[in-house]
């Protein structure tokens, strides 16, 4: 008898979920019918060339990640010319723009981040052909920047009003140290209730973070020139070893986790043995326990080869570890679904849920907010210099982003 009613309360649960997701698929639905979203859905048609316009000419304002003053200013001008209750630039550099709602509700925020990882002096300019655009920065994360002023303007020209406060951030250093968003959590946590990161994505959106740790191991000996007896060894030769030994090891698929080495250096000169070589590491994965063991097997490996050969071994810390955010819940939680039923109702097929974030959504998930990440347009070679985007779905990415605001709010 308890294993039959066991039995029937799980039954029971999995109808209720589908039953909740079916009621947010048809609740997504029935706001995408509204006359006000409607007409913003129209105002994104009617001004497809300003947008792509827009989009260029703030593409080719170079914003390497803590230098992105010029582009920020640009964006501040524009939001301050749109009707909203609050613009200012906080301590950190972010821009936020306050856009109130009828409240009742706590904010959801909607960020998008400003820099770029390309380095100071570039000079972008835009192209246009074959129904893309190509330039560095181009897709992230500057086309959601875009999608998110034409947002604004698009729910101003419709006159759509929100149960919660709708608070816009473009945020800066993202690439880097994630400052900029963890400046702005640190000081807003308590009146955020859904915090949405518009960053990498197009048919889909992820609900957890990868933990990101960065490692930069200098191994140090007494250096010499190339015909010494003593020291008998350059500093590249563990380095060498250690490198050969890390890629070796064997990386689980599930949780899966992700290694590269991506920097290197040592001497400055040929014919002088390295007193002090080093490499980079980059340790990625969903699961923090597997991070720990790997940081472990990576240090024990780095060990043996400083004692091999008599040297030092010094490793720093480029940027802060960000741990694996993976908040409990946050999966079933309102934010996610709907994220998802906003996919299904603006005609994505196959929405795709990860936990795979690496970006600002994960700072929030370490806040303990729920939070997802998303993007408005697919893309492509990001961080290359022949970045790009497709045009034509960058609208429908636009649509999805209204869609989201509004019924995110509404809870």
């Amino acid at each position: 008898m308890k294993k039959m009613m066991a039995a029937l309360a799980c039954v029971a649960l999995v109808i209720g979920a589908s039953a909740g997701a079916q009621d947010l698929n048809a609740e997504a639905k029935r706001i995408m019918e509204r006359a006000d979203v409607k007409r913003a859905f129209d105002y994104i048609e009617a001004h497809r060339d300003e947008i792509l316009a827009e989009w260029k000419t703030i593409t080719e304002i170079n914003a390497p990640s803590g230098k992105e003053r010029e582009r920020a200013e640009y964006v501040k001008k524009l939001l301050e010319s749109y009707k909203l209750d609050k613009v200012y630039t906080d301590a950190k550099g972010n821009c936020i723009a306050i856009r109130k709602g009828t409240g009742g509700a706590k904010a959801v925020v909607f960020d998008a981040h400003l820099d770029t990882v390309f380095q100071e002096g570039l000079k972008i300019k835009a192209e246009i052909r074959d129904g893309k655009i190509f330039a560095p920065g181009v897709g992230d994360d500057t086309r959601n920047v875009v999608a998110l002023l034409a947002t604004i303007r698009a729910l101003n020209h419709a006159a759509v009003k929100t149960k919660a406060d709708l608070i816009f951030v473009f945020t800066v250093e993202e690439e880097t140290s994630f400052g900029g968003v963890t400046h702005f959590i640190n000081e807003n946590k308590d009146r955020i209730g859904q915090y949405i990161a518009l960053d990498g994505g197009y048919e889909g959106l992820t609900y957890g973070g990868i933990g990101i740790n960065w490692y930069k191991h200098h191994f140090i000996g007494q250096g010499g020139h190339t015909r010494s007896k003593t020291p008998p060894y350059s500093a590249a030769l563990p380095v060498a070893r250690a490198i050969e030994r890390i890629y070796a090891l064997e990386l689980p698929k599930e949780p899966e986790v992700n290694i590269n080495i991506g920097m290197l250096g040592g001497a400055d000169v040929v014919n002088a043995k390295a007193s002090d070589a080093w490499f980079t590491v980059d340790l990625r994965s969903t699961d923090q326990k597997a991070i720990d063991e790997y940081e472990r097997r990576i240090s024990d490996i780095l060990r043996e080869e400083a004692d091999r050969y008599g040297m030092t071994l010094k490793t720093e810390l480029p940027e802060d570890k960000l741990p694996a955010a993976q908040l409990a819940g946050n999966r079933e939680s309102y934010t996610v679904r709907m994220g998802e039923a906003v996919h299904r109702a603006i005609g994505f097929q196959n929405v795709t849920v990860s936990p795979t974030a690496s970006n600002n959504a994960n700072v929030a998930l370490l806040a303990g907010l729920n939070a997802m990440s998303t993007g408005a347009g697919p893309c492509g070679n990001e961080h290359s210099l022949s970045e790009w985007c497709e045009i034509e779905p960058f609208y429908r990415g636009v649509k999805k982003t209204i869609l989201l605001a509004v019924a995110l709010t509404e809870k």
